[in-house]
């Protein structure tokens, strides 16, 4: 398989961050440096990473869940050294990747896994897993509105998919509805609001396929249970990946 995809089950990064560290000239196979994500691996090759080897695959699959404040990078580095969602994690030795993100100034859930295989199967579309959003907002979302958004929209040359919407409060200010999507495109719910006249002012992620945030403290992380775990995997069509 390619290097990119190798690296991502062991856990060490995403495939996204793997090809970048490709193009860095961080990684290398059997001692020799990479520098294109065209590569193809076996078991047989040692690959490492600024030096140091990489995992196998994840035996012992693990899902943590996080309720992120404001003012943390969904990252596992930052260049300009600003807090990320890996400096609230208790010490732990597994190799996390998040699932999905949340950016700077969102809240919430945001899951984390050991395996790289089951964080991309859990972020694809056509898993079809929702993800629901407690939003406030200033503007006001008429029934005409509410329409558009549960038909799709495309703002920006952007298509964005169906969002069901459940106002929980709406006066002249401190808007509150529940949002509830399939995709969670980059910055979906800001754009899609702000094209309709609406401006986010706060936003956190409740739930994410059957983990929901609960009563998780802001910062805080735990492991799912058992029960979570087996919920989250029985609803994820594994055969689409």
């Amino acid at each position: 398989m390619r290097i990119a995809k190798k690296i991502a089950e062991s856990g060490a990064a995403s495939r996204r961050e793997a090809e970048k560290l490709i193009a860095e000239g961080r990684v290398s196979v059997n001692g020799k440096v990479v520098t294109t994500p065209v590569f193809f691996v076996d078991d047989s090759h040692e690959i490492t990473i600024d030096g140091k080897p990489i995992g196998k695959k994840s035996e012992n699959l693990i899902v943590w869940k996080m309720n992120k404040p404001k003012g943390y990078l969904t990252t596992k580095r930052d260049p300009k050294g600003r807090k990320t969602v890996f400096d609230l994690f208790p010490k732990t030795n597994d190799r996390l990747l998040y699932i999905g993100r949340l950016d700077y100034n969102s809240e919430g859930l945001l899951l984390f896994t050991n395996d790289g295989n089951f964080s991309r199967k859990l972020e694809l579309p056509s898993t079809g897993l929702t993800r629901s959003y407690k939003v406030r907002f200033h503007g006001n979302l008429t029934e005409e509105k509410i329409e558009k958004l549960k038909n799709g929209m495309t703002v920006d040359g952007i298509n964005y998919g169906p969002i069901d919407v459940k106002i929980i409060k709406q006066d002249k200010s401190n808007n509150w509805a529940v949002l509830t999507l399939k995709e969670g495109k980059n910055r979906e719910i800001r754009k899609v609001l702000e094209s309709l006249g609406c401006t986010v002012n706060r936003l956190i992620r409740i739930s994410y396929g059957t983990v929901s945030l609960g009563n998780l403290q802001s910062g805080k992380v735990e492991k799912l249970s058992e029960n979570e775990l087996k919920k989250l995997q029985k609803g994820i069509p594994f055969s689409k990946i």
